[in-house]
């Protein structure tokens, strides 16, 4: 008898049905698999026009998605809406004469975009920054509780920062938190810091091992249509008058007007101790600006706790993907998104399903959020984060769905960020009731766990964590046919009938009960 073979159908079942203490509204594999496929059909199909947010496929999208909610008896999350409106500025701007010409004790010129990509995000014809003044500031790092300053003792408003991009921890392992990349390594913080410290601009040098994709990569998402969250109030004059990404070619430029050595000065930079400088090269600054004010929509739907203190758990999956856009080989150019991710909208809404069938409502309220533009730059859960239902501090916790299937079954669930995190111990409880274990992925060196829309909620104090499959199947004669490198960001990225949702629903169980343990403790 091939006792192995028995102990991974045992196994396998147990995954399927849950492991936890059964709920009034146990797991049914084959109904919530059956949901779970139509869910992440329709929402995949071609017909859903790869759900491009600003476009008539927003219309169709949220409307279906708000139907959905309706029908599972939630109430709408935003004062008696279902949608929670607000406005992006789409920006395509590019220097004058398509250079950026700088001089110190000599004088060179950034080619745009071979050199230098930038944009803005101010609602503004044109910007001028007359006589800019560049400054290297190593990784452009504020960091305390690492003992790293890269602005101690330097001046920097009024002029344009350049920083490396990643941080220090990435060449060598002793400094911040070695390859596992903390939020100081992403350019978006670069930008970030800059404005604090009152810079005009900030330039992040672009190292394709250091940054995890190529330049291409910089040019191709910031020549047009470059998007941000806009404040009708402040016109975002009070933004950077430039950002953007500056090539090591162009870099070299910088430090030989300046007449300085760059791989001495990098090579400095990533040790602790460094100091920043100024290169003393100077430029004027000249963008013209084409600029559109468009309003997208977050969906969301409450679920009202038995409990009257207000506390909420939010359930989020984003619904926005990447449109209609160029051709593959087989001339196919809807990036349908059924991975990325109407599998993670199914996911949710078949917690949701679970949890509107319980005969008595959890002790806190429960929020299904939905939100746009997680591919644009996570702008509808950052703008949900600055206008929340529930202030913050009454948030218990984010759990994100993020490309959840399709998934074989496997022995463990994988959690990215979560070691130490307060979320651990439940993820532990539902994984080992499920006869399961969590595996703590520490490899965070292309900044995963910062790329999705969990982490605007980590950034305000709400503990979340990033989860996906795990890394050993119960069967091994039976692997994923649709790994994500194979459709990430592709118009292959479609829904197949066969599909393997087997480890999706175990996932989806140890998630749910994950939720309803927050939702009750």
């Amino acid at each position: 008898m091939n006792y192995l073979k028995i102990a991974n159908i045992l196994l396998g079942g147990a995954l399927l049905l849950g492991g936890c203490a059964k709920s009034p509204d146990a797991p049914d594999a084959k109904r919530d698999e059956a949901l779970m496929r139509d869910w992440i059909k329709t929402l995949a199909a071609d017909e859903f026009g790869g759900r491009k947010p600003m476009t008539e496929y927003e219309d169709l999208t949220v409307k279906y998605l708000s139907g959905e909610l309706n029908k599972l008896g939630l109430e709408p999350a935003f004062d008696g809406s279902w949608y929670q409106p607000f406005q992006l500025i789409s920006v395509t701007s590019a220097p004058l004469d398509n250079q950026l010409a700088v001089s110190g004790k000599t004088a060179q010129i950034l080619k745009y975009p071979d050199d230098v990509v930038v944009w803005t995000a101010r609602a503004t014809d044109q910007v001028e920054i007359p006589q800019a003044e560049y400054v290297f500031c190593g990784f452009g790092i504020t960091a305390p509780e690492y003992g790293w300053d890269d602005y101690k003792d330097i001046d920097v408003r009024g002029k344009i920062v350049i920083a490396l991009v990643n941080d220090p921890g990435y060449y060598d392992a002793s400094l911040f938190r070695g390859r596992n990349m903390t939020y100081y390594g992403r350019w978006l913080y670069k930008f970030e810091e800059a404005l604090r410290h009152g810079a005009a601009g900030c330039l992040v040098v672009h190292n394709t091992e250091a940054a995890s994709y190529g330049w291409h990569v910089c040019v191709n998402g910031h020549l047009t249509d470059n998007l941000a969250l806009y404040n009708p109030e402040t016109g975002n004059m009070d933004k950077l008058g430039i950002k953007g990404w500056i090539h090591e070619d162009g870099t070299r430029k910088l430090f030989t007007a300046a007449g300085m050595d760059m791989d001495e000065a990098i090579s400095e930079a990533k040790k602790p101790g460094f100091r920043s400088f100024s290169l003393q090269v100077k430029g004027d600054v000249k963008m013209n600006v084409r600029y559109t004010l468009r309003e997208t929509r977050n969906v969301g739907g409450i679920l009202r706790g038995r409990d009257d203190k207000g506390e909420m758990l939010v359930l989020s999956a984003h619904w926005d993907h990447l449109g209609i856009g160029k051709p593959d080989e087989s001339g196919d150019n809807i990036y349908n998104g059924a991975a990325d991710n109407a599998s993670g909208m199914a996911g949710a809404l078949l917690c949701a399903r679970r949890f509107t069938r319980l005969p008595e409502r959890p002790k806190r309220s429960i929020l299904f959020f939905f939100p746009s533009s997680e591919e644009s730059g996570l702008f509808g859960s950052e703008y949900y984060c600055a206008h929340p239902v529930v202030p913050m501090e009454k948030t218990v916790a984010d759990i994100n769905f993020e490309s959840i299937g399709p998934a074989e079954l496997t022995r463990e669930l994988s959690v990215l960020g979560g070691e130490g995190s307060p979320l651990s111990p439940y993820f532990e409880k539902a994984a080992a009731a499920q006869g399961r274990t969590i595996f703590y992925n520490n490899d965070n060196s292309n900044g995963w766990f910062f790329r999705s829309d969990h982490y605007n909620f980590v950034k305000k104090g709400v503990p979340a964590v990033v989860w996906e499959n795990g890394r050993t199947p119960v069967d091994p004669g039976k692997p994923n046919k649709y790994p994500m490198p194979v459709w990430y960001h592709k118009p292959c990225d479609e829904y197949h009938e066969d599909w393997d949702l087997s480890g999706t629903l175990a996932n989806v169980n140890l998630v749910y009960d994950v939720s309803i343990a927050l939702a009750n403790d």
